[in-house]
């Protein structure tokens, strides 16, 4: 393909990461795929897709410990299986567990490859995102790290800076934690305050470890921030620190569950707003990386309401020309999501009607919740990338 072009990794075969009866379910990305392909978005020049292949042994252990990867191939054949994280109920154990997990980063493995080889300029795997995953535990409904497995994978081709950007609701613990301490890679991650959600992590103070100080970046929103103070605290902060850092590619988690309408979380974010991020991401890589971006799915569990929409918002602005927002969903597509989920209301447009205009951040004047978060995350890690926490061209 041309190397200006998109790659999107994609097998109904990633649909076997399901949990069951349970949040994370892979109804999602087949209504996300689904809505995409019928408005033409995959059909578009440049775009390529690829069907993953499993990520080997080296490329799990290479971020996960060897005996935990042997406790995820052994605990479907027993019942009464415990530790490691598994066998809770956010991290149920189920049948092909390490397979399933395993062609999940492959998919991302695929997606960083064909971007840092040159065979595509974007990449995205929708079925990825599972960000919470530690070395040797499973937790958040996320076995095994793809977003880490990429990184690290990267890193061994040669990579020496590697941004990863992370908009789920909640904060990207395990891709933090298995990096804190290497200077290649800047983790950057927006979230609802650790204070009110999981995983209780996500503090502005968490800046790196000691050999790789700045190199963490948190701003931790509080309950109830909607789209205009999400985008405010995103542009005060993530351009500025990507600039300062000077990233060779970006990677991306970009869960759906900051929308208002997420049952497991409370953020206040529309559709439009998500598609502005998204916008603002492909932006950053085309002004910082020569457009280099890999992104990755990630939480959201309105199934029908807004994760297909936003994803499929996503897959547009990374192949090409963004849907606009009062399109039309497909008759067909609705079809299909009222038969996968009759109990469900399906959206009839790309939109959810939001203005998502907002102010600029000034250091001035009386602070709302929202820029004393953007200010506390400025004061811990800006001075440590040689930036001035009170200057707004910063």
């Amino acid at each position: 393909m041309a190397a200006d072009g998109t790659l999107v990794v994609w097998d109904e075969a990633l649909l076997g990461y399901d949990m069951g009866d349970h949040p994370l379910d892979p109804v999602r990305v087949e209504l996300t795929i689904a809505l995409a392909r019928s408005l033409g978005v995959l059909d578009r020049s440049g775009v390529e897709l690829v069907a993953p292949k499993p990520a080997d042994a080296a490329a799990l252990t290479r971020v996960h410990r060897p005996d935990y990867v042997e406790a995820v191939r052994a605990a479907p054949d027993d019942p009464f299986f415990s530790g490691w994280g598994l066998n809770t109920p956010d991290n149920p154990v189920f049948d092909r567990m390490h397979d399933a997990g395993a062609l999940v980063c492959g998919a991302t493995l695929a997606a960083a490859e064909a971007v840092w080889h040159g065979h595509a300029t974007r990449a995205v795997n929708v079925a990825g995102g599972l960000h919470h995953a530690m070395p040797a535990r499973a937790a958040g409904f996320c076995v095994y790290n793809d977003p880490a497995v990429a990184i690290a994978r990267l890193l061994d081709l040669g990579a020496e800076r590697i941004a990863y950007i992370d908009i789920d609701v909640h904060h990207g613990d395990g891709v933090q934690a298995i990096f804190y301490d290497d200077p290649r890679v800047l983790t950057v991650s927006l979230h609802e305050t650790p204070l009110a959600l999981f995983p209780g992590t996500g503090f502005p103070e968490e800046t790196g470890g000691k050999k790789a100080e700045g190199s963490a970046v948190n701003i931790a929103f509080p309950p109830g921030t909607g789209d205009a103070g999400w985008l405010r605290a995103f542009h005060a902060v993530v351009p500025s620190v990507l600039r300062a850092f000077r990233p060779q590619l970006l990677v991306t988690q970009c869960g759906a569950d900051s929308h208002r309408l997420d049952p497991l979380a409370d953020l206040r974010l529309s559709v439009d707003g998500q598609r502005a991020a998204h916008l603002a991401l492909r932006a950053l890589a085309d002004e910082l990386c020569e457009g280099r971006w890999v992104a990755t799915g990630g939480g959201g569990y309105a199934l029908v309401e807004v994760v297909p929409r936003t994803w499929t918002h996503l897959l547009a602005t990374a192949t090409g020309e963004p849907i606009a927002p009062a399109t039309l969903t497909p008759l067909d597509w609705r079809a299909l999501a009222r038969s996968r989920r009759p109990d469900h209301e399906v959206p009839l447009r790309m939109t959810d009607d939001a203005d998502v205009s907002f102010a600029p951040w000034q250091p001035e004047g009386e602070p709302d919740a929202v820029d004393r978060a953007i200010m506390a995350t400025r004061k811990a890690v800006f001075p440590l990338l040689g930036l001035d926490p009170h200057d707004p061209r910063d």
